[in-house]
């Protein structure tokens, strides 16, 4: 997400991290890089001059407190102000207080509205809504075959509707059938085109008036960049919508919309797709993603990840055999399969402060986990144990059993014995506090060399 911007950034905060006194002329300086790398990241033009305006006139104008780093009171700055150009504040979901609430989910076709909607009722489910599903597509081919699929899967109760309906009639339908279903949430996947035109309009503006919806959801492919962004304010100014979800920030995406939409449009960013599976969506934090644009980590999202698929009971159990010399490669395996859960092992030592430069100087190398899962795995319970046991012969076995070979084999026990060390060396002092470090030497035995 945002690499190009990150490290096109990243060269400017450590050129700002040296300042010993802000003047007009080094902020000037600083401000240059910032606004090259916003412009290469595609980002409005507007947009960005009125964020490197607002940076240098609050940068001239404020006194660095006593004892405060010039350079880290310039990051700040730069910092806050990139968290207002995202939004501000996170903005949830507009529930009705009246009775059910209905969503409509909008956009052009291909930017990923039925897999969102799919996306968003799971979201929904788990604050303890009933969320229903329903398509309002009957002119793309297999649409409401693709989104009944996809509701299934994750057990969402789908409106029966077929293409031979009126757009209007299955929203009406939709609705009156809620209550039997038991739900109290209804997502509308509503027909996308190739570009806005007055027929889409027209049947957005009829559903809009007859379910008249607490949230209208405009979908845009991040991968667009300014196109998204653009589409975005010519659809709110010709039907009104209360906010937008990005899809394909986990693309090479040069991060331009995220950047640009709030601020053009007016209208928040309250959902991001980071993913095709249903579970890759999150919440749009503006400060979360700030920290992670500008290499600062974002250690509540790591946190909010292993509390929801990491067993907490299970991790402190660990966290004993960890800083003790009972840890051995049972333990080991099970601390991978913990960290596999929370999503690929970059993305994940991404949210670590500091953590993305030091990736920069590692070998990383995304399939070494499921090599060190099979490596394990082809082993003995014995072996897994006591791995000072593993002679050559049963290296040779263990190869051949996984796929690898000895070489492999060698350094995954090299690198497990590091770890070792580590963490019992870690388990004299502060280390214990710790329940769980998933991370320990540096991402040794986890697809990372250094």
């Amino acid at each position: 997400m945002f690499e190009s911007l990150s490290e096109r950034l990243e060269g400017a905060v450590k050129r700002l991290k040296g300042l010993h006194k802000l003047t007009e002329e080094n902020i000037g300086e600083a401000m240059r890089d910032v606004r090259m790398a916003l412009l290469e990241a595609d980002v409005n033009i507007s947009v960005t001059k009125e964020f490197i305006a607002s940076v240098k006139e609050d940068a001239l104008g404020t006194k660095t407190a006593q004892g405060v780093d010039p350079g880290q009171h310039m990051i700040k700055i730069v910092h806050d102000k990139m968290i207002e150009l995202l939004g501000g504040e996170t903005a949830g979901i507009n529930f009705s207080e009246r009775g059910p609430t209905i969503a409509l989910m909008t956009g052009l076709q291909g930017s990923g509205k039925t897999t969102t909607t799919v996306k968003l009722a799971k979201v929904i489910a788990k604050q303890g809504y009933n969320p229903m599903v329903v398509s309002a597509d009957v002119y793309r081919p297999a649409a409401m075959e693709q989104l009944q699929t996809f509701a299934e899967q994750i057990n969402i109760p789908v409106f029966p509707a077929t293409p031979d309906m009126k757009p209007v009639d299955i929203c009406k339908q939709a609705m009156a059938a809620m209550a039997k279903e038991g739900a109290n949430f209804l997502i509308v996947d509503t027909a996308g085109r190739l570009q806005i035109d007055d027929d889409m309009m027209d049947e957005l503006r009829e559903i809009r008036e007859t379910v008249k919806p607490d949230e209208i959801l405009f979908v845009a492919d991040a991968m667009t960049g300014q196109d998204a962004v653009n589409v975005a304010k010519t659809f709110n100014e010709k039907i009104g919508m209360t906010g937008v979800v990005l899809t394909k920030l986990d693309g090479d995406t040069r991060g331009g919309a995220a950047l640009s939409i709030k601020k053009v449009t007016g209208v928040p960013i309250k959902f991001a797709g980071i993913g095709e599976k249903v579970d890759q969506f999150e919440t749009f934090h503006p400060d979360r993603l700030a920290g992670r644009i500008l290499g600062m980590g974002d250690v509540l999202s790591l946190v909010e990840k292993a509390q929801e698929n990491i067993d907490q009971k299970k991790a402190a159990k660990q966290a004993q055999r960890i800083f003790s010399a009972s840890f051995d490669l049972n333990d080991f395996l099970e601390q991978l399969q913990m960290i596999k859960k929370m999503g690929p092992l970059d993305q994940v030592m991404k949210l670590i402060p500091g953590a993305a430069s030091a990736m920069k100087n590692a070998n990383y190398d995304p399939d070494e986990m499921l090599r060190t899962e099979a490596l394990i795995n082809s082993m003995t319970l014995k072996e897994r144990s006591a791995p000072g046991i593993i002679n050559t012969s049963r290296k040779r076995r263990i190869a051949a059993g996984s796929g690898t070979d000895i070489i492999e084999i060698n350094r995954m026990l090299k690198n497990f014995q590091k770890m070792k060390k580590m963490m019992k060396t870690m388990g004299r002092g502060k280390g214990k506090k710790s329940m769980m470090n998933p991370f320990a030497g540096g991402g040794a035995g986890l697809g990372m060399e250094q």
